[in-house]
């Protein structure tokens, strides 16, 4: 059976068997027969982990456990919200905060920052994701946006769309407003020079 605990860019869960390179987590949103409720989120700090770390083993969608959640890549898992797991990921998540402290002067703990993340992802008092406006030319390498519907990766001068198994053909990339799928406070930290790990069907 196919879980349901693919991630889309736009923070979607869905159901689908590719697995990607990136795992994650946001407290328990599954029930005993490993189906998900109504929540998306249980807490604040959503982090991506590595597929595998200290040998440590685990049945997929435990009951009473945190759920796992896939992503295609680090950058899918940015767009939905998600930073890099302090634990598993402790360089990449140090290099996160160097980036944001670059930019704002300030380095926070890891629950301040979830703050501020949480904040420019979630809408207060709902189920859902907010959307930001900015300028296509101005984003940085790793940023997603939304095009006629779909979720495109902003790489050079090309956008690549999003399915949960990879990238498909390259289309130009134009100028304007669009819909960013990527919370500013990592689109910021993109800006600054954080590069996410690539799908290889991104290259």
């Amino acid at each position: 059976m196919t879980l349901r605990n693919r991630v889309t860019p736009r923070g979607e869960i869905i159901a689908d068997p590719a697995r990607g390179l990136f795992m994650g987590n946001r407290g328990v949103l599954h029930d005993d027969q490993r189906r998900l409720g109504t929540a998306r989120w249980k807490h604040k700090n959503w982090v991506t982990c590595v597929l595998r770390f200290k040998d440590r083993h685990r049945a997929v969608m435990t009951p009473k456990r945190y759920t796992e959640l896939f992503f295609l890549d680090e950058a899918v898992a940015l767009a939905a919200g998600h930073r890099p797991c302090g634990e598993c990921r402790h360089r990449d998540y140090t290099r996160f905060l160097d980036f944001w402290q670059a930019v704002t002067g300030v380095r926070p703990g890891a629950k301040d920052f979830d703050k501020v993340l949480h904040a420019a992802r979630a809408e207060p008092g709902a189920r859902r994701l907010r959307r930001h406006t900015a300028m296509l030319e101005y984003l940085p390498d790793g940023a997603f946006v939304d095009i006629s519907g779909a979720a495109h990766l902003v790489l050079g001068g090309s956008l690549r769309p999003y399915t949960p198994s990879g990238y498909g053909r390259p289309v130009r990339r134009l100028t304007g407003p669009v819909t960013l799928l990527t919370p500013p406070p990592t689109v910021a930290v993109l800006s600054a020079g954080f590069r996410p790990v690539l799908h290889p069907s991104a290259h």
